[in-house]
């Protein structure tokens, strides 16, 4: 129970989980959570472990501590001149043609969580949040920045290469499901 919880903390990222979200996600009692979340508490507070566990903004998060922080922004200030990777770059697309755009929305269409990956993007200074969604929880918004446009010598946001969508000639998939597309010779 304790590693689901923990993983569960991990991939919720900088907005955390609720308590009412792991009693629903684990299915586990009030009690046994709350006990939990105790023990992993109690876990992180050895001098030997690089993260804490909080209760922020009436959610739980894993946030380093600050007495490492001198190390924290060494690795800060070299992600800041770091080329940007492959999944940074996916990111940043998604994020520049479907502005303004939550996190949890880029993580539908990447298929993965991004938390780390906006974390970084906004440290370069690539995007920007820009408000709060009217869904629920009121997520963060993102859009590029001027240094975005910089970055990839762009005047403004029209002069982005225009994605062109074939149609799909091929037969609907889920029509044939059952029947090959390839017919055995005899």
């Amino acid at each position: 129970m304790k590693a689901i919880i923990e993983g569960l903390l991990f991939l919720s990222g900088e907005d955390g989980i609720s308590l009412e979200q792991l009693v629903k996600i684990t299915e586990f009692s009030v009690d046994e959570v709350k006990k939990t979340i105790q023990d992993l508490y109690n876990d992180y507070q050895s001098q030997d472990r690089g993260i804490q566990l909080e209760f922020l903004g009436n959610a739980f998060k894993l946030t380093t501590k600050k007495e490492h922080k001198e190390y924290y922004k060494k690795l800060l200030e070299d992600e800041e001149n770091s080329p940007l990777s492959e999944s940074s770059l996916e990111t940043l697309a998604i994020i520049a043609y479907n502005a303004p755009i939550t996190r949890v929305e880029v993580d539908n269409i990447r298929g993965v969580n991004s938390s780390y990956v906006v974390r970084k993007l906004l440290l370069k200074g690539l995007i920007e949040e820009v408000g709060r969604s009217e869904a629920p929880g009121r997520p963060r918004l993102y859009n590029i920045t001027k240094r975005f446009l910089d970055y990839f010598g762009l005047g403004s946001i029209e002069d982005l290469p225009k994605i062109e969508f074939e149609k799909n000639e091929e037969p609907d998939e889920e029509k044939y499901l059952f029947e090959s597309k390839y017919k055995e010779e005899i």
